[in-house]
């Protein structure tokens, strides 16, 4: 057997065996693009896939070294790449600059930053491995954009019609370019080091040549805007780089605002974040101890067990612990089968995070039916579980060499399980009031019945939903 069959072997004994067949089959037969910074959830909806059985084997073949998994910093408006590394530790700036659309923005793991994954050199080569040789517009596809941006088939002609201009300069280079400045808005832009020339042509036109340099450097900061009149323009481009250069001068309308309006769903930080197997398969090596990374929104669900201490009396240690241990592998089960992840158990309790508040209320409500069942089948009341959930911002930091989050939503989402009854599920309102956990509760027939609760350590009261 070759490395990259011994390497698949190892796969299919660590993930679902039709996702890895069909991994498999993109590797050994797909084309350069379609092994380049894969969208996990494209890829999957592309194959028929569940997403996060693909996500799920994307990471395992990370692990053992199939692929190569990078953590993208976009900008939200244009949807390019602002920075790129191997692990999350190199988001580590308090603000990014994207030039192309003169703005700066503070990271978020919810949409500033995608996960993707390219096949490791070992096991393919392919364009993108170097991307230094990619012809300029393979490169602005493949480097400049990230998955998230839903590029037509037919980006190069679409592309090619806002540009004015498109050359490569090699490490100090120097070039000039003679062309006719339409009565647009037009940029010149360069993908590799994201140096950017705004133009407003406006005026009468002249037949006068009018001249412009522009000097692309690693540091190279946006300049003011400058405003010529339409004509014909002298241009002289230098690359004050090491690396081959880009730059396009292209007119900022109504084609290339659409292509980059064009958006897909793609593997967002904190979605990994929240997933079962990235935990098991990362667990120390997330967040530097230093980090404090925005999530503007996540849904945390809190359990403990009422009265586990009498039960450890009542039927003694050893068929308390295991009945106690099966109740942790059974929420574990649930918590990962509803895209969530188990951040830690303290004592008999849970801390779980999911990427929406529906996820969370379909684990609560299957954790639920999962204790009567253990009840019933023992023909007892042992395992009363008490659940709570809130939803809001927080920071992911680092704390006791594990990745882990803080912030006034995870304290509510404690104290209102703290409130709870046994097998009632105590949400908020930032619960109740989202679209889906609302069908939720409707198709199901469950009826969410409010009251005002001070909660300690917060100042104003909450209003809890029991749902029942």
């Amino acid at each position: 057997m070759s490395e990259v069959d011994v390497l698949f072997a190892t796969l299919r004994q660590a993930a679902d065996p039709q996702t890895v067949e069909c991994i498999e089959s993109v590797v050994m037969r797909g084309s350069d693009r379609d092994l380049n910074r894969i969208n996990a959830l494209a890829f999957a909806d592309k194959h028929h896939l569940d997403q996060e059985k693909t996500i799920a084997a994307l990471l395992h073949a990370a692990r053992i070294g199939l692929f190569e998994m990078t953590w993208n910093v976009l900008c939200p408006g244009c949807g390019g790449v602002l920075d790129s590394g191997t692990t999350l530790k190199g988001v580590d700036q308090e603000s990014y600059h994207c030039a192309l659309c003169a703005a700066g923005y503070e990271p978020t793991l919810d949409e500033m930053v995608e996960v993707t994954f390219t096949v490791s050199p070992r096991v393919r080569r392919i364009a993108a491995h170097e991307p230094d040789l990619l012809p300029p517009m393979e490169y602005y596809r493949q480097i400049f954009f990230s998955s998230g941006v839903d590029l037509p088939e037919d980006f190069e002609s679409r592309f090619g019609s806002s540009v004015l201009e498109m050359i490569e300069l090699d490490p100090g280079e120097r070039a000039f370019v003679s062309l006719q400045l339409p009565a647009q808005f037009v940029i010149i832009f360069d993908a590799v080091t994201h140096s950017a020339q705004f133009i407003d042509v406006t005026g009468e036109p002249t037949a006068e040549r009018q001249n412009l340099s522009m000097v692309i450097s690693p540091g190279h900061a946006s300049n003011e805007t400058l405003t010529l009149r339409p004509g014909p323009l002298r241009l002289t481009l230098e690359n004050h780089t090491d690396r081959r250069v880009v730059p396009n001068v292209c007119v900022a309308g109504d084609e290339l605002h659409d292509i980059l309006g064009r958006r897909r769903a793609f593997l967002t930080a904190k979605r990994l974040l929240t997933n079962q197997s990235f935990r098991d398969i990362y667990r120390t090596d997330t967040l530097d101890v230093d980090q404090r990374l925005k999530i503007t929104s996540l849904t945390f669900l809190f359990t403990d067990l009422r009265g586990s201490t009498a039960l450890y009396e009542r039927v003694g240690d050893l068929a308390a612990f295991d009945l106690v241990r099966a109740h942790f592998r059974v929420l574990h089960e649930i918590v990962a089968a509803e895209a969530g992840a188990v951040v830690k158990t303290i004592g008999d309790a849970v801390m779980a995070t999911f990427p929406s508040p529906d996820r969370a209320v379909a684990a609560a409500l299957r954790m639920r039916e999962a204790m009567l069942r253990l009840n019933a089948e023992r023909g007892s009341e042992d395992l009363l579980l008490k659940i709570g959930i809130h939803e809001g911002p927080c920071l992911a930091v680092s704390l006791n060499d594990r990745q882990d989050y803080f912030g006034q939503t995870v304290n509510i989402a404690s104290r209102v399980q703290g409130l709870a009854d046994p097998n009632v599920i105590l949400t908020t309102e930032a619960i109740v009031a989202d679209s889906h956990v609302s069908a939720i509760l409707h198709d199901r027939s469950i009826n969410s019945v409010s009251r005002m609760e001070e909660l300690h350590g917060i100042a104003r009261e909450v209003k809890i939903f029991a749902l029942s």
